[in-house]
């Protein structure tokens, strides 16, 4: 992990002052971004999601699904974690939490958006920043590789269906057309364009694709602060009127984390697979797509949503709680390995 990412938190919080102070000080400049859109989708905001997302697409090699019957079951139970488990339990918690517990200190027009974003949040789970968290825990290099792209691929037809079902047991409605239009722009296209140039700079050798990857890597993070800058500024009103929300926001979403990690984690170690398998097989089970649900977020419900805000407490959360997950994990391989070989 490079020091800039590193410190991915510091940034975020140096984007949520910059883009609140920017909101308050040129509130016109902003309402027009937000008029600048096209079937529900923001443009400025859609091609900062392409930077975003394209980059980190480009390191994913579906070739490697080949690797899936290698470690079928600690495949296995990242897909049971990361599909039947994490959006349900996501939409369970931000039921107890955002409807109930926290009911009384959160805006009452906004607990259905606030409940929409953590759903959007869970049901998209990580794809480049796991490959950092693998290597900071000596995750097995294959099986990372391959789960990103299994991931990725069910993602394409799953999102969706998983996203539309659980808003509407929250008895929220989703304009199925928005919903398809986000996983078209979002997931479909941006899987192309990447599978396209890496296929392309491939054919130059790897040197080529590792060079490429050097020098576009660092869009990914402008793009999402960036983002995060346009996000904020249309926050901020809300955000200065009832600062609490971010922090009551990030308690479901911390839950979760610890949850779904330790649930991997443990099962994993059950069926007897190696430390370096259920090190990415619990990482991706607690990280997220982040800049998937931000930009589904924005075009569902728009920039100023409760749904929009709740996925940027994710981004905010997201690297000290995965590095904490890093460190119990890699603190606790001595108790894994024992429980391990008696499986």
């Amino acid at each position: 992990m490079s020091r800039f990412e590193r410190y991915l938190t510091v940034w975020v919080f140096l984007c949520i002052l910059v883009g609140i102070g920017l909101g308050q000080a040129m509130p016109e400049v902003f309402q027009a971004i937000g008029r600048l859109e096209v079937a529900q989708v923001n443009l400025p905001v859609g091609l900062l999601i392409w930077v975003m997302v394209i980059p980190m697409l480009l390191r994913v090699d579906f070739a490697s699904l080949s690797q899936v019957r290698r470690h079928w079951k600690g495949m296995g139970i990242t897909l049971f974690v990361n599909w039947a488990v994490k959006p349900f339990s996501m939409a369970l918690l931000g039921w107890v939490f955002v409807r109930h517990l926290f009911a009384p200190y959160l805006p009452a027009d906004q607990l259905d958006s606030y409940i929409a974003g953590l759903i959007l949040l869970a049901a998209a789970p990580c794809t480049a920043m796991v490959f950092v968290w693998s290597r900071l825990t000596g995750g097995h290099p294959l099986f990372t590789l391959s789960q990103v792209a299994l991931n990725d691929a069910i993602m394409v037809f799953a999102f969706a269906p998983i996203v539309a079902l659980l808003l509407g047991m929250s008895a929220i409605i989703v304009p199925w057309d928005t919903l398809i239009t986000s996983v078209v722009l979002y997931i479909v296209i941006p899987v192309i364009v990447a599978q396209l140039l890496r296929r392309a700079l491939l054919a130059r050798g790897p040197a080529a694709l590792e060079a490429a990857l050097g020098r576009i890597g660092p869009w990914s993070i402008a793009a999402l602060l960036a983002t995060l800058v346009l996000l904020f500024a249309f926050q901020g009103q809300a955000i200065l009127q009832k600062p609490v929300v971010i922090a009551l926001l990030a308690v479901p979403i911390l839950i979760q984390v610890i949850f779904n990690s330790a649930l991997a984690y443990w099962l994993n170690r059950r069926v007897g697979e190696s430390h370096d398998v259920a090190c990415p097989s619990a990482l991706i089970g607690a990280s997220n797509f982040f800049e998937l649900a931000v930009a589904a977020a924005i075009s569902l419900f728009g920039f100023d949503s409760g749904a929009a805000l709740a996925t940027v407490v994710g981004v905010l959360i997201e690297v000290p709680v995965m590095l904490l997950v890093v460190h119990v994990v890699n603190r606790s391989k001595g108790w894994y390995e024992q429980g391990a070989q008696g499986a």
